[in-house]
């Protein structure tokens, strides 16, 4: 029977080097020898998740070792991070997450991490983000919804994945454009929050398009507006927030790879490598897509970057005050 070859560590190297990114001599151990851990912070469900588990069969393949979807949910994030940042450094235990768990996060709360504490790898995927509310709701769109946010202040509850999530920053971006107070509701991430707005317990939730595309479909949940610039082709009838009269509103979640501070470079290198190879995969390209969550590879410095601008923007949002501990 014809098997596919595995990646090879030339093979990832050569591959890595064509994509622009220095190889580094190899580490004296092997890699990877064991199987690779991807760590989502949040609960099983959420757009995290989703990517994660989309990605992890191709970079299974492109590795040569198993790759395992560990969910260790809790704090917005700060336990599965946190793992992850006391891990081995030797790129065999990874985090999955979008900017705000390791840089807005630390400013809001106390965690046993900061954002030097890991080395980018990679972005995977990029993810509008949407406002969404129950099938039944008395809110027929967003004009009613921030008419009633405006004539009752803190009435109107909306539920999010966590304090400092890109989903709770994106509700403190709302509220600010629109000059509103909402009720917000964390929640250990997004598919619990899911579940109780379909049950009635909140009235609104933002989420990213990944996690909540399968309610929108089923008939559960409708989505009055996309928080990104342009009108997203998963949902063409959906309308953008400016659409909607909030100008210049824009709000979407990169997700990308973490690893360990101190990893070694060359090991880096082969995991940016391998998770390109994972992303270029017709089917999981197809997958993400279909799921509203675009493939996104990046180089490991083009991800890095990004982590540091999200460190900025936080750090200016905690002068102003506006990121405080929740509850």
């Amino acid at each position: 029977m014809h098997r596919r070859p595995l990646l090879t560590r030339a093979v990832l190297l050569a591959w890595a080097a064509t994509a622009g990114i220095a190889a580094p001599a190899f580490a004296a151990d092997p890699f990877p020898s064991k199987p690779v851990t991807l760590v989502v912070p949040f609960a099983p469900g959420g757009n995290l998740d989703v990517v994660a588990r989309t990605v992890a069969p191709a970079l299974e393949r492109a590795l040569g070792q198993p790759v395992i979807v560990d969910n260790r949910a809790g704090a917005g994030g700060a336990i599965g991070a946190g793992y992850v940042a006391r891990g081995d450094a030797d790129g065999h235990l990874l985090l999955v997450t979008t900017p705000n768990a390791v840089a807005v996060l630390p400013r809001m709360a106390k965690t046993p991490y900061q954002l030097s504490s890991f080395q980018a790898v990679g972005l995977a995927a990029t993810t509008p983000l949407v406002v969404v509310v129950r099938n039944t709701s008395r809110f027929k769109d967003v004009a009613a919804l921030l008419a009633e946010a405006r004539a009752k202040p803190g009435r109107v509850s909306a539920g999010h994945a966590g304090p400092g999530t890109t989903n709770h920053v994106a509700t403190l971006q709302l509220e600010t454009a629109a000059k509103i107070e909402l009720n917000a509701v964390p929640y250990k991430g997004s598919a619990p929050a899911l579940v109780d707005l379909i049950g009635g317990q909140t009235d609104m939730v933002v989420d990213q398009l990944t996690s909540s595309a399968t309610h929108i479909q089923s008939g559960a949940v409708r989505a009055l507006a996309v928080m990104s610039r342009d009108r997203d082709p998963a949902l063409p009838g959906v309308p953008t927030l400016r659409e909607s009269g909030l100008a210049d509103f824009e709000a979407t979640t990169a997700t990308g790879i973490l690893a360990p501070a101190k990893t070694p470079a060359a090991t880096v290198a082969l995991l940016n490598a391998a998770l390109r190879k994972a992303l270029a995969e017709d089917a999981v390209k197809a997958r993400l897509a279909q799921l509203g969550s675009p493939a996104r590879p990046s180089s490991v410095e083009e991800w890095q970057r990004l982590l540091q601008q999200e460190d900025g923007r936080a750090a200016a949002l905690a002068q102003a005050g506006k990121l405080q501990s929740e509850p």
